[in-house]
């Protein structure tokens, strides 16, 4: 989402000065106005602007009173006021009328974007409280960043939006939900929709690096920093600057290593394995993960300081047994995937024991088993007969409606299920471990964990 800005002053060559600074500061949507009256016309007539640009003295009709007409016609603009004279009085005045930020002239190029970015930041926190009191949910305006991610969920839909306005920014972004609800998706979608799109998103699993690997593969080395370091070698932030970077599975990062994340968090800087210098890099950290991270504080297994850090924007993904009206959606794009078409020739029964299904393993499992039924059914109808045993069972376990109380509902222990799906991933991977956990979505060391307790090798 771009931000739009209008910058209003009837000094030419200050317009100027002013809109160099900007765009090369990454501001792009800009539009100047000398005539105080002009740029009033524009948001009059449906003309939408982020921030405004005003300068207080000028002819026609002064700052002040163009401040306080832009505030009852766009009352989500945000207004820095600009002016040669530096008086209390007046700073004080244009607070008062709605102005975010007043700025005496000269003005520093680090001073002006330090108030943009402030008012920016401000507007988005805005919109964000506006998107929990609306009925209905504005759609989101990058489309084409949000496109793979399938709904008709209202829920789904308010959280996409709160997603692009968190995108607009460069806030680290929790993402938490259980497994296969789409973390990663999202993640990207974020990516995205940011100004940091055109740059690498860097999705890092840290389930899968140890303690030991951790400043190598993060903060990179340098040539003979140790034994069989032949070279140097650029690390995650080196690689990912200007970009984003992904920390999945946060809550299995050790107490030792969320010290050093801090430190790239707070201050952007690292220093290399074999090297005392310090580097600086500018990548937008986005997490998630499946656990419940203010419990594992409360354990002391996850830092508070590093839990606020990564908690500037918190999206939680609920799961698919919670919209199940996206499931013929999602059954649909899976089997566009693998047929080529939307169009599902599926029986009555096989679409029933779909939506009844509470899917422990969310969007992931259901997509594994579309697949499987396509594979089964070799172009033909989709029946039950197609269908996990798990799946399949539905109906004799639901027949009357799910009633814990009737005494027909034969229910497994949620930890059965799992240990059922799970083995049953991994006999179909040919034992794969590694295929096996990037089905599942976890982490190679929480299957072999997992695995063990199974008794199976």
């Amino acid at each position: 989402m771009k931000n739009s800005i209008i910058v209003i002053d009837d000094e030419r060559d200050f317009l100027e000065s002013v809109q160099r600074g900007l765009i090369t500061s990454g501001f792009k949507n800009l539009k100047t106005e000398v005539n105080p009256l002009e740029a009033l016309s524009r948001f009059e007539n449906g003309e939408e602007f982020h921030i405004a640009l005003i300068d207080i003295t000028m002819p026609g009709m002064d700052g002040m009173e163009l401040l306080e007409k832009i505030k009852n016609t766009s009352p989500k603009t945000e207004c820095i006021m600009i002016t040669a004279v530096d008086e209390a009085r007046v700073a004080v005045q244009c607070l008062r009328k709605g102005a975010y930020d007043y700025l005496v002239k000269p003005i520093s190029k680090e001073d002006l974007i330090l108030s943009m970015n402030r008012a920016l930041e401000r507007k988005r926190l805005m919109d964000i409280l506006d998107l929990g009191k609306k009925k209905l949910v504005p759609g989101v305006e990058n489309e084409k960043a949000f496109k793979s991610i399938i709904t008709k969920s209202e829920n789904i839909l308010r959280i996409l939006k709160e997603a692009e306005l968190h995108a607009a920014s460069d806030v680290p972004v929790l993402i938490t939900g259980e497994t296969g609800t789409g973390k990663e998706m999202l993640a990207r979608a974020v990516h995205a929709a940011s100004y940091r799109a055109d740059f690498l998103f860097t999705p890092i699993n840290m389930d899968a690096i140890s303690s030991t690997l951790f400043d190598a593969e993060f903060f990179g080395h340098t040539k003979g920093a140790f034994t069989g370091a032949a070279q140097d070698r650029a690390g995650y932030l080196e690689t990912t600057n200007k970009g984003t970077l992904l920390l999945d599975e946060i809550g299995s990062m050790p107490l030792d290593l969320q010290g050093k994340l801090l430190r790239v968090l707070q201050d952007g800087e690292y220093i290399k394995i074999g090297t005392s210098v310090t580097r600086r890099t500018d990548v937008r950290i986005l997490a998630a993960t499946n656990q419940d991270l203010e419990k594992m504080m409360a354990r002391k297994l996850f830092r508070k300081d590093l839990f606020y850090r990564l908690r500037g924007g918190w999206l939680h993904l609920p799961p698919l047994k919670e919209r199940k009206d996206d499931i013929p959606l999602l059954i649909g794009k899976f089997h566009e995937e693998y047929c080529g078409t939307p169009d599902l020739d599926i029986s009555e029964n096989a679409m029933w024991l779909l939506m009844e299904y509470n899917y422990p393993g969310n969007i992931r499992e259901l997509k594994t088993i579309i697949q499987s039924a396509v594979n089964l059914a070799q172009g033909k109808t989709i029946t039950a007969e197609h269908l996990p045993a798990n799946v399949s069972g539905c109906r004799e376990s639901g027949k009357n409606s799910g009633d814990l109380n009737s005494g027909a509902l034969q229910v497994k222990p949620l930890a059965a299920v799992e240990k059922e799906y799970v083995l049953k991933v991994y006999e179909q991977t040919g034992r794969n471990k590694a295929q096996t956990s990037k089905l599942l979505g976890i982490g190679l060391n929480t299957l072999r964990r997992r695995l063990d307790d199974y008794n199976v090798s």
